[in-house]
């Protein structure tokens, strides 16, 4: 019953956002603000024709192909570095650098090293990535109940079995979670760095319809790349269900997109 309310009450917050888009567009004139029909009428237009899909599915390639790039190094770093405190003191402020430092300031130098293809937009999307899944797998590290540890140790459990057996399991839900703040991210930041130099992609659709003054492109591209993070975000959370499986069910996290 309260799963139901929920979808309701989320039916009622669109129908309310859609008609005050509407008014604002009548307001204000198509031309400034296109209206959710016209919008709808663009989109389904451009995904009929293919035009969405490609340009759509390159975005997603860029975003997947970083996501990877980035997050790879960001899980196993914070495991290789669990037994270093030392070296984790040392490269901390240096990470904390990484993390609050404006990725996009980035894309002019992205595009300068590796050029306008996918090369730069993957490293933007990299950078972006990495510090968001590295911070939340390393509280995941650190969360770990020490005792465990010792006692797994104290059984003649090695390094490397309770990295395996008890490190891990600890960390997934953390890891999880980096990774469910980080995918849109990602796909926002590949738009954006399509926007700044691309001849492709969802960020150039969004450049090409405001050179032409074409709100409606413009708004159909965005609501693309928005039904595409959502579509990451459920794939996220389909992920963690089925890897967190054998917790109880009150353990695990309750995403607010379900």
């Amino acid at each position: 019953m309260m799963r139901w309310r929920t979808y309701t009450d989320r039916l009622i917050v669109l129908a309310v956002i859609l008609a005050a888009w509407q008014v604002g567009s009548v307001l204000v004139g198509p031309y400034w603000l296109s209206s959710p029909f016209a919008v709808a009428a663009r989109f389904t237009a451009q995904i009929l024709n293919g035009e969405l899909i490609v340009q759509g599915g390159y975005t997603v390639e860029e975003a997947l192909i970083g996501t990877v790039i980035g997050g790879a190094p960001a899980v196993l770093l914070p495991f290789l570095l669990r037994r270093h405190p030392v070296i984790v003191a040392i490269l901390d402020p240096f990470m904390v650098g990484g993390y609050g430092a404006p990725k996009l300031a980035f894309a002019p130098l992205f595009i300068l090293w590796f050029g306008i293809g996918i090369e730069s937009k993957i490293a933007l999307v990299a950078s972006v990535v990495f510090f968001i899944v590295y911070f939340n797998t390393r509280a995941g590290v650190r969360a770990l109940d020490p005792r465990l540890v010792q006692m797994a140790q104290i059984a003649g459990a090695g390094e490397r079995h309770v990295a395996r057996h008890i490190v891990l399991p600890a960390a997934v839900p953390h890891i999880l979670a980096g990774f469910r703040i980080a995918v849109p991210y990602a796909i926002g930041g590949a738009v954006i760095a399509e926007l700044i130099s691309s001849n492709r992609g969802l960020g150039y659709l969004v450049q090409t319809g405001a050179m032409n003054f074409d709100t409606t492109s413009v708004f159909a591209a965005i609501l693309a790349a928005t039904l595409i993070v959502h579509g990451a975000n459920w794939m996220v959370n389909a992920s963690e269900r089925a890897l967190l499986r054998w917790r109880p069910q009150t353990a695990v996290m309750v995403d607010a997109g379900d």
